[in-house]
């Protein structure tokens, strides 16, 4: 239990450096920028920027990811049978029930988003609902409710969001190089010019590289962590382990997918390329399948 404590005061820990350190970043690409240009329009543009990720990551990335999944809600009526098990398992998590949404996908897959526990929602995918039984659904649900629990997913949330916007703003960085050329070309300031075009190439290129080595070293401990913690919630490692035999083998693509939002799937959402070459397997935001259900057999064996 108090392997969960520390996990969740070090989510709140990595929030919030990872939102500061974000917000440094961009500040330090524009303040290089507008040496280059010789515009302070460029630092306070950079300056806004920071200030409208930090606002989008906190309060809105469980609706931006929701979006790019192509996720839509549903109520009760529309399906009762999987509501009635994501109640149950709430309620036996002691959380309250997260708001329920559908990706239109063949795939099984699923993930959970949101602010807090009073600010969350899961997303399943058609294919989930259609090829899993009762045990395997509780399994998968009940390992979203653990990311919710562990207050994984504000982490989880707002990376899709800072990774996305630190990209766009490396693009536009690159772009304004072709665009407009460089500001300061007097001889006395030449040579210093260049030194600060070479690291504002060399940052253009650097930051989204950063963003994703921060994404993945985040996202990969926390998958073993929710599996254990689903498995003392359903008390049936099975449900789990099936359940994650059935997504890793199925072949369809998921098409809402992309790399910014892979993380957040209880399963790496991509088929075949993580099998491809040692380089995907290191850069993978999963832990390997076969690794999880190892650890979850070791505990079917012992007393859960």
């Amino acid at each position: 239990m108090s392997s969960v404590y520390k996990t969740i005061a070090s989510n709140n820990r990595k929030t919030f450096f990872l939102i500061l350190s974000f917000a440094l970043l961009i500040l330090g690409l524009g303040w290089i920028f507008s040496y280059i240009f010789n515009s302070y329009l460029i630092l306070i543009i950079a300056g806004i920027i920071s200030f409208i990720q930090a606002f989008l990551s906190y309060w809105y990335s469980d609706k931006i990811v929701l979006s790019l999944s192509g996720a839509k809600p549903i109520e009760k009526k529309d399906n009762p049978y999987i509501y009635r098990i994501v109640e149950n398992l709430a309620i036996t998590a002691g959380l309250p029930t997260p708001s329920i949404y559908i990706i239109n996908q063949p795939q099984p897959n699923a993930f959970a988003t949101g602010r807090d526990k009073n600010h969350s929602a899961i997303a399943l995918t058609q294919g989930l609902l259609d090829k899993l039984e009762k045990s395997e659904l509780e399994g998968v649900i009940a390992h979203e409710l653990s990311h919710i629990k562990n207050k994984d997913i504000l982490l989880a949330s707002t990376i899709v969001v800072l990774v996305g916007l630190v990209a766009l703003a490396s693009q536009l960085f690159i772009r304004s190089l072709f665009w407009f050329g460089t500001g300061r070309k007097n001889e006395k300031q030449g040579g210093l010019g260049i030194i600060f075009l070479v690291l504002a190439i060399i940052g253009i290129i650097l930051a989204p590289l950063v963003a994703q080595i921060i994404q993945l070293a985040i996202s990969r401990k926390r998958e073993f962590l929710a599996d254990s913690s689903a498995v003392l919630l359903t008390r049936y490692p099975e449900g789990l382990i099936k359940a994650l035999k059935k997504i890793s083998a199925d072949p369809n693509p998921l098409k809402g997918a992309n790399a910014s939002t892979a993380h957040l799937y209880i399963a790496n959402p991509f088929r075949g390329k993580e099998k491809n070459s040692w380089f995907i397997k290191l850069f993978s935001t999963h832990p390997p399948v076969e690794e999880r259900i190892a650890a979850l057999e070791k505990m079917s064996k012992g007393d859960i």
